[in-house]
Formats: C-alpha cells, structure tokens, sequence
C-alpha cells in the first residue's frame, strides 16, 4: 500500500500526501489534483498491478511446463509476435505517408496489432503442439519462431523512417501510463480471463513437477494441458505487452521469489503469491521509475532489469554450486 501511495505522490508534479487522501476519499481537495490522480495516476497503478500479477503468473506456469528456471512469458515468441504486429501497424502506415504517433488511433491500434500479432503465434503454436510429443520439441520451435519473427522485425526497422522508427522504439522500452479507461477495462477482462484459466491448470501444474511421465500416470492429457497454459500466455503475457509494451525479467525473477518466501512447490500457494509479489514488485518499479519534479521517467523495462537481474545470476549461481 506504501508504494502505491508513493507512486501517486511522485511525477512530473509532486502531490501533497493530504491532497491525495481527500481526492480519493471524496474529501476536499485542489480539481487539478484530483484530474492528475483519477486521469492519470491511478489508472497507471491499476495497470502496473495488472501487468506484475499476469507476467509473474505466466512466467510460473512457463518454468513448470519446461522445467526450465531460466523460462519466461516470451519464450514461445509471444513477445516477437506481438512486436511483428506493431511494427507493420507502425512502419506500413509510415510507408504510405500517415503519421500515427499522436493520437487514440495511435494507442488503439497499437495495442490492436501488438494483440492480433501475439495471437497470431499462438495458434501458430497450438496448431503444432498437437503434432509434437514433448515440450521440448514445442519449447525449440517456440525459441526458432520468436528468431524468424525477430529477423522480420529488425528488417522493417531497417527500412522504416526515423518517425515511425521511434514510435516502436518507445513501444518496446514499456509503459504503463496513457490508457484510457476502456483500455484499462479491457484489460482487466483479458488478464481476469488468463487469470481464470491458470487457476484452472494449477491441478496439472503440479503433476507436471513429477515429469511428463508421472503426469500421464496421472490422467493429465499433456496436450490440452499445453493448449491451456498457451492460451492463458496469449490472454496473460500478449495483452500486457499490447497495451503497456514487452517488460522483461519481472516474468522470470518473481516465480523465483516466491518460492523462496513460501519454500513451497504447491502451485495452489505459488499461483496467488506470484500474482501478488508481481503486482507488489511492479508498483516498486514504476515508483522507481518516477523522476520527481521532471516531465519524464525512466523506461519500466530499465528498472525491471535492475530488479530480474540479480535473481536470475543468483539461480544461476546456485544451479552451478549443486551441479
């Protein structure tokens, strides 16, 4: 709670503490302040608790079906499919001469295409798993996909112009500011839908801990299983890398945290902490990101690898002691 009111104080404008209480109480209260903290402020806080609880979900149930500590929610390419969708949206128009980097247009149809282009690899990716046998093969293909879909990418910067080049540019530094109220809503719909569907696969989860095989003795069907945790990827990871752009460590750094408060494999503790240490994590670091008193902040994807990047050498460390 400290941070969240730690985060409606900082910005470009500094708001009293008291100011903040009555506004959002319903109590007195300067109406500039209460525009800041309602149009701006607050609707960043409930997209940055969206997006620390739906990319620390994802980025469990990722390192569960691969058996892979070091496997997050844009291994599979969601992460590259959604940056293909936003960078035809953005260097096709620019091709044609139509400025979109001001605008709802803009917002919309960024989100839009960052959204078509995750889903797009997804089904990619469940219309294969149905021929693959182990996730292996499916967590390779993923990784060659998210390669062939980033070699796009980059030949389109190569050839976009410096306008819309920076448009993508800052789409891919992340952001939690300049949703809407229907932006905000829709996705609080998304993310309550992947939401619903992790809880949902916490029963597989963690018969998958035993290995594949054990699973199967178990009466898991393997590939519904993968189909679920896809999908649940795509509502989860695809909507917040659509509306707030690709945020990376925050996925792989927080499952790991929560196992080592909790000191608990169970995926029916794991799943809620997750969420919640996301969301605790990610408010930290858009507080971080804050620069009192100036018009800018720093990039949330520069903060979240101060914070991923220790945890992950520590797993590595640790990994390499035991071996």
């Amino acid at each position: 709670m400290g941070f969240i009111i730690l985060n409606l104080i900082l910005g470009s404008v500094i708001l009293p503490f008291k100011e903040i209480i009555g506004a959002l109480t319903g109590g007195e209260a300067p109406a500039f302040v209460k525009d800041i903290i309602f149009t701006y402020r607050l609707p960043k806080v409930f997209t940055a608790l969206l997006a620390g609880a739906a990319l620390s979900v994802c980025g469990l149930q990722m390192q569960t079906l691969f058996r892979n500590p070091l496997a997050d929610p844009y291994i599979l390419g969601i992460s590259s499919g959604a940056g293909l969708g936003v960078a035809v949206f953005v260097m096709g128009f620019s091709a044609f001469g139509i400025n979109i980097s001001q605008g709802l247009f803009s917002n919309l149809g960024i989100a839009a295409s960052a959204w078509i282009g995750a889903f797009g690899v997804t089904l990619l990716l469940l219309l294969v798993s149905s021929r693959l046998k182990d996730n292996i093969s499916l967590l390779i293909f993923g990784i060659m996909l998210g390669s062939v879909v980033s070699a796009i990418i980059t030949l389109l910067q190569y050839f976009s112009a410096s306008s819309a080049l920076k448009v993508f540019i800052l789409w891919t530094m992340g952001s939690f500011s300049g949703l809407n109220p229907l932006q905000l809503w829709i996705l609080f719909i998304l993310v309550l839908a992947g939401s619903v569907i992790s809880v949902r696969n916490i029963k597989d989860l963690n018969a998958l801990l035993a290995g594949e095989v054990y699973a199967r003795s178990l009466g898991v069907n393997l590939e519904r299983t993968r189909k679920r945790i896809l999908v649940a990827t795509t509502l989860l990871a695809g909507s917040v890398t659509a509306f707030c752009g690709p945020i990376g460590f925050i996925g792989i750094a927080v499952p790991h945290i929560a196992r080592l408060i909790f000191r608990d494999a169970n995926h029916r503790v794991l799943v809620p902490a997750t969420a919640l240490i996301g969301s605790v994590i990610m408010i930290f670091a858009d507080t971080v990101a804050q620069l009192p008193g100036q018009s800018g902040v720093i990039p949330i994807n520069t903060v979240s690898a101060l914070i991923g990047v220790p945890v992950i050498l520590y797993i590595i460390l640790k990994s390499s002691k035991w071996s």
